[in-house]
């Protein structure tokens, strides 16, 4: 097992209840509450009168319709709210002794890491894609529109934006974070990947049940990967490249291609 997975505490006097409450209270403010929003969601969405494939998820949506400005202010505003979760795991980590760099977030293996990065996405993104459009057709899954942003000059930089917020976000706190912390707690390999892996399937569970298994089966690749290579910062660029394909994707393609779901 890598080092930044099961290292015990290096900070003299840091207790492991006080190791749990700084992994709770980071998943209180990120997305263990992200999780439950999204299971209140999804038994609204089973609620609804409309089948799950006919309702719509959307991801990226205008925060004010025919404002463009205020809404580039609203879209700047969630990207950086959604890293502070990060930055106060940074924190927590220096406290320690250590800092991000003992997740493998750092930029010494650029290119190593944009290689394994790029061939991740690869084989994931295509699985992913196969498998929402299955569970769609099937009814199992909601519409997802990763864009709803209006055609404005900011669109394709802002869905970019919002792409690595969200793999920065995802793979520092449920991937490295997450797992070093359950390591320093004594937890056993096979726990902390269920736990992992339910933690990512479970806040995009308002997606549908494709969202659910296909993010949980990307959670147990992903913890398999980082404790082979001992870094988040391969799957911080696999999971950009996806969510921005995905993001401009459907913004370029959505009501062009008949293969791809809207919604409308």
């Amino acid at each position: 097992m890598v080092t930044a997975v099961s290292t015990p505490p290096e900070a003299a006097g840091t207790s492991r209840r006080l190791l749990g409450i700084e992994l709770l209270v980071v998943l209180g403010l990120s997305f263990g509450m992200s999780g439950l929003g999204a299971l209140i969601s999804f038994v609204g969405s089973l609620t609804e009168p409309a089948e799950l494939g006919k309702q719509v998820a959307t991801l990226n949506g205008s925060r004010a319709p025919g404002r463009p400005w205020l809404d580039l202010a609203w879209q700047l505003y969630y990207i950086l709210r959604g890293l502070m979760p990060v930055v106060l795991v940074g924190y927590l980590l220096v406290r320690e002794g250590v800092s991000l760099r003992v997740l493998g977030f750092d930029l010494r293996e650029k290119l190593r890491d944009f290689g394994r990065g790029t061939a991740v996405a690869a084989a994931i993104g295509g699985s992913g894609l196969l498998l929402y459009l299955t569970s769609q057709a099937a009814g199992f899954n909601l519409t997802v529109a990763p864009s709803g942003l209006p055609e404005v000059w900011w669109r394709v930089p802002v869905l970019i934006a919002s792409a690595w917020e969200n793999s920065i976000a995802e793979e520092v706190i449920v991937l490295g974070f997450l797992l070093r912390r359950t390591g320093q707690l004594g937890w056993g390999w096979p726990a902390m990947v269920l736990t992992s892996s339910l933690l990512r399937g479970s806040y995009h569970l308002y997606q549908g049940v494709g969202g659910l298994v296909g993010n949980i089966v990307m959670g147990v690749v992903f913890c398999l990967l980082y404790r082979r290579w001992g870094r988040v910062m391969p799957l911080v660029v696999a999971h950009a490249l996806i969510d921005t394909v995905a993001f401009v994707g459907y913004a370029l393609l959505a009501g062009h291609v008949s293969w791809l779901p809207t919604g409308g």
